[in-house]
């Protein structure tokens, strides 16, 4: 057993449960082993906690800012993003939906190390609605208020979408691009 492999059983027994809900005990059951095992790899669930938020986080920022990074026109460039995003949040559902929805579980100090990391992350989409703006491609007013409601709409993506259902996750991000990007005026 390895600290990943109790790292993955933990993401899946906090999005199943929920931080509060799940115990040592439902994270050892979940790998086969004694609640006393996970003890000499961690110290607490929410040292596990956190080191899922950096993992998740870590996750997105490297394949966003890789996206962000490029030369494309900027409306590609948010296309791609929106799409890498809802692809990321898809392929690690157990790890994604830690981050999203058991960030306010951290404690007082945890909290304020991963502020900075989420800010970063915003920061990279705020980036390329500024770029847009600047380059007059965009129309934004609040890039600010834009970036969180796309992260929003995005974000809950993840409680509803299953892959078995009426539309591949690259077409909810093609449709999400496309609300973005054309509204709903004619």
């Amino acid at each position: 057993m390895t600290r990943d492999d109790i790292l993955d059983a933990a993401a899946q027994v906090f999005r199943h449960k929920g931080f509060h809900g799940a115990s040592m005990s439902d994270i050892a059951a979940a790998l086969d082993v004694q609640k006393a095992s996970l003890y000499h790899h961690v110290t607490s669930k929410q040292e596990i906690l956190l080191a899922l938020l950096d993992r998740a986080l870590n996750m997105l920022t490297d394949h966003i800012a890789a996206i962000s990074s490029q030369a494309n026109p900027t409306d590609q460039k948010l296309r791609q993003m929106i799409r890498g995003y809802l692809s990321v949040l898809a392929e690690n559902a157990d790890l994604t939906a830690v981050l999203l929805f058991e960030h306010r579980s951290l404690d007082k100090k945890s909290h304020a190390r991963h502020v900075p990391q989420r800010d970063k992350f915003e920061g990279l989409w705020r980036d390329v609605f500024n770029e847009g703006v600047q380059a007059k491609v965009f129309n934004c007013k609040d890039t600010d208020m834009a970036v969180r409601a796309l992260m929003g709409v995005m974000n809950w993506t993840l409680t509803w979408y299953h892959p078995d259902g009426g539309k591949t996750i690259e077409q909810v991000a093609d449709d999400y691009a496309d609300l973005m990007l054309n509204g709903l005026l004619k």
